[in-house]
């Protein structure tokens, strides 16, 4: 057989490295080797700096809460002490009230003597008795005292201290919604 390799006019295909070789020249490999290098050091600055704002704006949140909570446990021990100061001024209030009422009724037990008979002006006197002698424990007492007993009474009889609670509402919503003639 002859040699045809000399005499074929058929091109021989080249080798894949030989491929690669041709199509890509070295210069475009560096530049491209460049190009990723760049890239990477863009990516790497972009993430450092997205980490030094997420920093900054972490430290603004807890400067700007730290803040709030101080704030608020300002807010929060002036309403303390103004509460306070209300009961205080409540219960002063309220004890020269029943103090008052009971020397109302203790002025005009006499009256009732004479209209209704002395078994009910003894009533009016004990009860006018009573009351000063609820008005004086209750001056007697301290806030937190007050507290307690309010506590235990509500524990002892939950529905009489709900059914309070609902006739006090009632009426403090009547005294502030006012007439709307």
């Amino acid at each position: 057989m002859a040699d045809t390799s000399a005499t074929d006019s058929k091109p021989r295909a080249k080798s894949p490295s030989a491929a690669k070789e041709t199509l890509v020249p070295a210069e475009v490999k560096d530049r491209f080797g460049k190009a990723i290098e760049e890239a990477r050091a863009g990516a790497q600055a972009a993430r450092d700096e997205a980490l030094n704002r997420a920093g900054e704006y972490r430290d603004r949140l807890r400067d700007t809460s730290t803040d709030w909570i101080d704030e608020a446990k300002a807010y929060g021990g002036q309403a303390k002490d103004r509460a306070a100061e209300l009961a205080v001024e409540g219960k002063a209030r309220t004890t020269e009230a029943l103090k008052g009422l009971s020397g109302i009724i203790s002025d005009n037990a006499g009256l009732i003597d004479e209209k209704l008979g002395l078994k009910y002006g003894d009533y009016a006197r004990g009860a006018a008795k009573s009351i000063d002698g609820a008005a004086d424990r209750l001056e007697a007492k301290d806030l937190a005292e007050l507290g307690e007993d309010a506590k235990d009474f509500v524990r002892k009889s939950p529905g009489l201290a709900i059914g309070i609670a609902a006739v006090a509402g009632f009426m403090l919503a009547r005294l502030f919604k006012g007439s709307d003639d």
